[in-house]
């Protein structure tokens, strides 16, 4: 089995059980989520691609808040897409919804969506859970338009945080595969650098979160 295969039936055992329960228990601890959507700035009509979409939960928000925005999802783990695949149709917008199985590090956004590119894409606790996570930042970095913006949330190293606390949480979270990013600024600094994207990184939380959006190109002056 490849190791994109292997990551795939485990993030399906994984969730197989836990996506009936997974946003009652995960809204205690994924801080900093609703922050990051409010956020977006879509534009008007514009197309928002999730990666690492899970249960739909983020692609439900983001569509209130942009009830004209054409949505995208993309997960590895078909249980959780086809709970997402339910949620959004309880929530009456399966319809502008186009939820796709697929590996977020190497994808063809025109193959999978019918979409050149993207105005907006985002990753929510999920880098924390790609083997490949800067591969998942490339990836999403190629599938934006040139106005596009990425933006992420994610564990950060809480910086702010006791120690102990610090240490509790790395072990837990090692259980369920999760491995906060300890080199993720420095990682989005250098390949939004080399796209020609502005960086903006926040410590949320006392660093229990990290926050990050890479900006539109600029504009080139005549």
């Amino acid at each position: 089995m490849s190791a994109v295969g292997g990551h795939a039936a485990l993030m399906d055992r994984n969730y197989r059980l836990q996506r009936h329960v997974y946003d009652l228990t995960r809204k205690y601890y994924l801080l900093g989520r609703d922050g990051m959507i409010a956020g977006l700035g879509v534009p008007q009509g514009g197309s928002v691609l999730e990666l690492g979409c899970g249960t739909g939960r983020n692609l439900i928000l983001a569509g209130r808040r942009h009830p004209e925005a054409r949505l995208f999802g993309l997960d590895i783990s078909a249980a959780m897409l086809e709970t997402a695949a339910g949620n959004l149709a309880r929530k009456g917008i399966a319809g502008r919804t186009t939820l796709t199985h697929g590996d977020a590090t190497a994808f063809h956004a025109k193959e999978l969506f019918g979409e050149e590119t993207f105005d907006r894409v985002f990753i929510s606790y999920a880098l924390s859970m790609i083997p490949d996570w800067e591969g998942a930042i490339a990836a999403a970095l190629r599938a934006l338009s040139p106005q596009g913006s990425l933006h992420i949330v994610d564990f950060g190293q809480q910086e702010r945080l006791p120690g102990w606390s610090r240490s509790t949480l790395h072990a837990w979270l090692a259980k369920y595969h999760v491995t906060p990013r300890a080199s993720l600024e420095a990682e989005l600094r250098s390949q939004a650098g080399a796209a020609g994207r502005p960086l903006r990184f926040e410590r949320w939380y006392r660093g229990y979160a990290w926050h990050a959006v890479a900006g539109p190109r600029p504009a080139l002056q005549s």
